[in-house]
């Protein structure tokens, strides 16, 4: 493995090199014509502020000492994207930063949108980093109370919402799972002040998410089993699955699949229904 390992790293480094013009990289472009398209070794390595022998050695995948200030140089000059970046940190036997939203994907609301409306009548919505809601498709709102007049914050909402406190059957139980799944979240971020702003007005308000984050368990998302007694439709048992997108890191998709109790899809398909819209005015929240 380590073999192959240094042999992807050669010729992705060599690929890459290939990529990048002296103009491009703000060279003279000279007179003579060039053995190799892009730049040279030595060429990236003045430009990186490091070492000739030390790049070559690099390029060559040696073991060698490397840093992330010289890994990322290195991906400066070469004009890597934020994934070629991690790529490089892996393939050198680092641990790879955390992943940027590329500016070109920055804009995939519509299509995001449009993922979690053909998820209904189930409902779906989509959490940034901080647990933020930034959207939610109709049985969302129907069903797990995404409204207006509430935090917007799915964790603070989790411990302060009294609607969703008296419907949840599931609450003491997924309670511990929540707060496990936000602390790791914070824990790939500690410096970041959205998570201090969000722990900050959790703890303010509810003294369970305190007891709760004291226990300093730790827990990534994935699938949590929730059990909802609706005003209307009475027990609905659903599974929520937290995904991400690769282009957006800073997303996570919420979808709620129906189990196979309490006829859960078909009272969900109902709830969707105009009959059931309108008799839906005080929805659950979760």
């Amino acid at each position: 493995m380590r073999s192959e390992r240094r042999n992807e790293l050669r010729e992705f480094l060599m690929s890459r090199r290939a990529r990048v013009s002296p103009e491009d990289a703000g060279l003279p472009a000279g007179g003579g014509r060039r053995r190799t398209p892009g730049l040279r070794r030595e060429e990236v390595a003045v430009l990186a502020g490091v070492g000739a022998s030390w790049y070559q050695w690099l390029e060559q995948g040696r073991e060698i000492s490397v840093s992330p200030s010289v890994l990322d140089a290195v991906a400066r000059v070469l004009r890597l994207s934020d994934a070629e970046r991690r790529h490089l940190y892996l393939l050198s036997g680092m641990n790879p930063p955390t992943p940027e939203v590329a500016p070109e994907k920055r804009d995939m609301c519509d299509g995001l949108r449009r993922l979690i409306d053909a998820w209904m009548p189930f409902p779906a919505h989509i959490m940034d980093l901080y647990y933020n809601c930034v959207m939610y498709n109709d049985a969302a709102a129907i069903v797990l109370g995404m409204r207006s007049d509430n935090t917007q914050n799915c964790l603070i909402d989790f411990f302060v919402d009294p609607v969703y406190r008296s419907r949840s059957h599931s609450w003491e139980r997924n309670a511990r799972r929540v707060v496990a799944q936000f602390r790791a979240a914070c824990a790939a971020r500690p410096d970041d002040e959205g998570f201090q702003e969000v722990l900050a007005e959790a703890s303010a308000r509810s003294p369970e998410f305190v007891r709760l984050w004291a226990e300093r368990e730790i827990e990534d998302q994935g699938q949590i089993r929730k059990e909802l007694e609706h005003p209307l439709a009475g027990l609905l048992v659903v599974e929520s699955t937290a995904m991400k997108v690769p282009a957006r890191p800073d997303l996570s998709i919420i979808l709620h699949t129906p189990l196979d109790e309490a006829n859960t899809a078909e009272k969900l398909e109902w709830l969707a229904s105009p009959e059931g819209r309108r008799g839906a005015m005080y929805p659950v929240a979760g």
